[in-house]
């Protein structure tokens, strides 16, 4: 294994709490770890102070990996290990620039995020996350023919943004409740797939247009900032929904209020924010938006293995073996 000059032995810092599995496959590898503890994620200056002299850095989507952490960890760091699947944390070209290997966790977090994506499919069509609101604040209500109607979804058409593995697991649970698939993005599902779901590859703008809930699963990146803005809101059906599970800044969170504001779409269910942990003000108050806290990945199991996995990463990455889900 790589020896650094201090001590002999690489230094690898996990830059925020992770799951004991991770940490375990890090002992068990003979790794020293220097891991953030704290209560509280870390401030950038606590983050720029902890990473000087690392060798391999596992990260957490929180953590901005710029050139500036780069620079401050120094000439010797070989690594940059996400625990996310998405990694629009990281400046992957001044990494490159490095020589600085960038890997994440795909896969590992597909099911859990495609079930909250059907979550708040259904719970912005019926209308749920209203509707237990009125319980809880102990408001008067009585069953009615026409209290609290939503809308169904079976025989509604749902547009997935990016066909990805996590879109696709998102299309096989809305296919079992009878909703039809169209989609799109920047290459074709397999015919196999289209053919397991009989759905339809479409531009863009003919699906905004004609479906009943466009849910996003594309990558967040320099193309895809702002993807969704006051064109396409005015694109959409009047009686469609936006899921987002994918990341906050696809969507101009401030065209969405609009948009809501002006009945141009019926709803949103939101996973993902703009500026996170930040919410638009505008979207905080409305019934026609579910809110959820990035809660994507958030099961026991799931976050266990995209640890293991990032861990992993490191692990190989420091006997100078190729990692098993690199990025760059």
């Amino acid at each position: 294994m790589p020896r650094d000059a201090d001590n002999g032995m690489i230094r690898l810092v996990v830059t925020g709490k992770i799951p004991q599995a991770g940490l375990d496959v890090l002992a068990s590898a003979g790794i020293s770890v220097e891991a953030w503890n704290g209560d509280k994620t870390a401030t950038r200056a606590e983050l720029l102070k902890m990473v000087v002299g690392a060798d391999i850095l596992v990260t957490l989507l929180t953590e901005k990996v710029d050139a500036e952490l780069l620079d401050a960890s120094g000439p010797q760091l070989k690594a940059v290990c996400n625990v996310a699947v998405g990694f629009n944390n990281i400046d992957v070209a001044a990494c490159t620039s490095r020589k600085v290997r960038v890997t994440n966790t795909p896969g590992v977090l597909t099911e859990a995020t495609a079930d909250i994506a059907m979550a708040l499919i259904l719970m912005s069509t019926r209308r749920l996350a209203e509707g237990e609101r009125v319980i809880r604040s102990q408001t008067p209500w009585q069953w009615g023919m026409h209290y609290m109607l939503g809308a169904g979804i079976q025989g509604r058409q749902l547009g997935i943004i990016g066909m990805g593995a996590i879109g696709s697991a998102t299309a096989r649970r809305a296919r079992a409740f009878g909703m039809t698939i169209a989609y799109s993005g920047r290459s074709n599902a397999s015919e196999d797939l289209e053919q397991e779901l009989s759905m339809r590859r479409m531009s863009q703008e003919e699906l905004l247009a004609t479906s009943d809930v466009v849910s996003i699963h594309c990558p967040s990146n320099d193309s895809t900032l702002h993807l969704f803005g006051a064109q396409q809101f005015e694109l959409m059906k009047r009686s469609a929904f936006l899921i987002n599970t994918a990341r906050g800044p696809i969507v101009d969170e401030a065209a969405l209020v609009a948009a809501l504001e002006s009945r141009q779409i019926a709803g949103a269910g939101l996973d993902v924010f703009e500026n996170e942990p930040t919410v638009h003000q505008g979207l905080i108050n409305r019934d026609d938006v579910v809110l959820i806290p990035h809660l994507g990945s958030a099961t026991l199991e799931t976050r266990a293995a995209m640890a293991t996995l990032a861990a992993n990463n490191a692990v190989r990455l420091a006997r100078g073996d190729e990692p098993l889900t690199p990025v760059n």
